[in-house]
Formats: structure tokens, C-alpha cells, sequence
């Protein structure tokens, strides 16, 4: 989405001479493969476009592109609208801690990692906990490919949570009967509508803020309460062994969600990263977004100006208005 550019010619009287045109404000917003992600920035492009007067392009990529390109500050990608810590605590230790290229706001969400059921299917086989997971009668009732194993989502091909979903299958002991499957989220949402009308068995990776909460009837399952001592993630940007090398076999912690910039930005476009600066949304803000994306079929966009319209004297806060 690009705004039309309203030049200023100012004619002197005399000479009939123009004075420049003067260059609006750009942002390049990295775009995730995550509901979420893909509704914030899209209420962040809208903002820069329609309150701002800038120009915005939505570039898809993984996280560590999108941070590479921030880290570069050439304006290929200039802002991350939804980093998950400390799940990519990996890259913001590199570049906001290390190179010092990428500033993270300081005003955050809450965000909540597990596994969900769907609520019929954990009420008729008593699954409560993810060690359920390992009956063997529940992981027959999971497995729809025949091949002795249940299948279980635990995220989408670059997402640093899968990784750790990952570690956890193995150290949780479920191995011998679950199988870890990436996809794009989009399948996992169609698995879940699909096991509901079928009536068979599903787990996935779940996460609040996020629009299943209100598209389907799911529950969380428990498990154990988070320990340090017991939680030891390396991600593959990392390390290279990263798998054998981690140990998760307790429940994430909450978690702080915010957005990151270049701070390449401040020097091309400081009106847009002074506006960075001051954006916040709640978790209700977001899987309220999602939930018009995903259930209701909004398109982003229109979903982000609609969100704005309802909100402005909290968007005029952010742009100090």
C-alpha cells in the first residue's frame, strides 16, 4: 500500500520558479506468517499512510530475515510488528543487545504459549495434561496418516516457538507416540474446523493473543509450571546442534510482545520511528484483529482501518496529538 504523494510547488511570484518537492516519509514493515503479526502491521501501516502521510510496503519474511534486513538498516525491512521474548530472544540479544542496529519498544503485550485440544475431544478421552498426549489410546485417535503416530502441530516452518515446541515433544517423553508437524498456520486452522466435523482427535500448538480462541471451543492443556532451572533453549541461529544441546520439559514462561526497528529509520524517516516509539496495543487488541481476519475473512488492511476508527483519540496518543 503506497499513499499518493502530494507534491508542494510553491511558484514564486516573480521568477514563476518551483521550490523542490518534498520527499514524504518511507517504512518497509516486515510481515510474518502469523495472524497477529500481519494485523499489527497492517494497523501500523495504515497509521503512517493515512495520519502520517507516508509511504509503506509490506515485505513478507521469517524472523530472521526480517531482523538481518534491520540489522542492515539499508531500508529493505525496517520494523518487526510482533517479536515474541524471550522465544526470539536469540535475535534481539544479536542486534539490539550486540550490534545495537534494532531498538525494541518498551511497551509490550502478554502473550501465553501451550497446547490446546478441542474441548469436546480432551472431555470425551480426559485430556487435561500434555502428558495425556502419550496414552497410547490418544495418540491412536490422533493419528490420521496411519502411521502409528499422532500428529501434533507445534508451529510454522521459521518460527522460533516450533523450535522450542520441538524440544519440548522430545523432552516431555512423547516421542514414541507424537509426531511434530510444521505447517503454515493456515493448515493448522483447517485441521482443527476439520477434526471438529469428523470428530476425531487434534493437538496443536496454541497461543493467546489469537483468534481461535473465539473461532473454536479449545482449552489449553496443563503442564509444568514453569522452571528456569528446567528450561534451556538454543536456537538454530545459534547453533548449528542447537537441537541436541536444549532441554525444555517445563511450561514457557508469559511473555513480553512488542515490535523492533531499525534504527537506521530515525535518520531517514523520524517522524515514522518517533511514532514506533509511542505504538501500543493490548492482547485483546490484538486477537480481536485476528479474529476479524481469520473468522470473519477481513481482509488486514481493512481490518487495521477499522480497528483505527474505533480507536482514534488512542491513535492520537501514539502520534502526541
Amino acid at each position: 500500500m503506497k499513499t499518493k504523494l502530494k507534491t508542494l510547488g510553491f511558484a514564486a511570484a516573480a521568477s514563476f520558479l518551483a521550490m523542490p518537492v518534498l520527499a514524504a516519509e518511507e517504512v518497509k514493515i516486515g510481515l510474518p506468517s502469523w495472524t497477529g503479526a500481519q494485523a499489527i502491521g497492517h494497523v501500523l501501516g495504515e497509521i503512517v499512510t493515512s495520519r502520517i502521510g507516508g509511504q509503506v510496503e509490506y515485505v513478507p519474511g521469517n524472523n530472521a530475515t526480517i531482523f538481518q534486513a534491520m540489522d542492515q538498516g539499508k531500508g529493505d525491512i525496517d520494523v518487526h510488528p510482533d517479536v515474541w521474548l524471550p522465544n526470539q530472544q536469540s535475535f534481539t540479544q544479536k542486534y539490539v543487545d550486540g550490534a545495537g542496529t534494532v531498538t525494541l519498544s518498551s511497551n509490550s503485550y502478554e502473550g501465553n504459549q501451550g497446547f490446546c485440544v478441542t474441548k469436546g475431544f480432551g472431555e470425551a478421552n480426559n485430556i487435561t495434561d500434555i502428558a495425556d498426549l502419550g496414552r497410547p489410546d490418544v495418540a491412536a485417535l490422533m493419528d490420521s496418516d496411519g502411521n502409528g503416530k499422532g500428529e501434533m502441530w507445534i508451529g510454522a516452518p521459521g518460527w522460533a516457538s516450533a523450535n522450542v515446541n520441538e524440544v519440548k515433544t522430545r523432552d516431555y517423553g512423547l516421542l514414541d507416540f507424537i509426531e511434530p508437524v510444521r505447517t503454515e498456520e493456515a493448515v493448522k486452522t483447517a485441521r482443527i474446523k476439520d477434526s471438529i466435523a469428523k470428530g476425531e482427535g487434534y493437538a496443536f500448538y496454541c497461543y493467546k493473543p489469537h483468534a481461535v480462541w473465539f473461532m473454536f471451543d479449545v482449552e489449553m492443556l496443563t503442564e509444568p509450571t514453569y522452571d528456569e532451572a528446567k528450561y534451556t533453549m538454543i536456537q538454530p541461529s545459534d547453533d548449528a546442534d542447537w537441537y541436541e544441546k536444549s532441554s525444555v520439559a517445563t511450561k514457557d514462561a508469559l511473555k513480553d510482545v512488542q515490535i523492533a526497528w531499525s534504527n537506521s529509520l530515525e535518520g531517514r524517516s523520524p517522524a515514522i520511528a518517533e511514532f514506533f516509539a509511542n505504538f501500543e496495543l493490548t492482547a485483546d487488541d490484538v486477537s480481536g484483529l485476528a479474529f476479524e481476519i481469520s473468522a470473519n475473512g477481513m481482509d488486514p488492511a481493512d481490518a487495521a482501518k477499522a480497528w483505527i476508527a474505533a480507536n482514534s483519540d488512542r491513535v492520537d496518543a501514539m502520534l502526541g496529538l
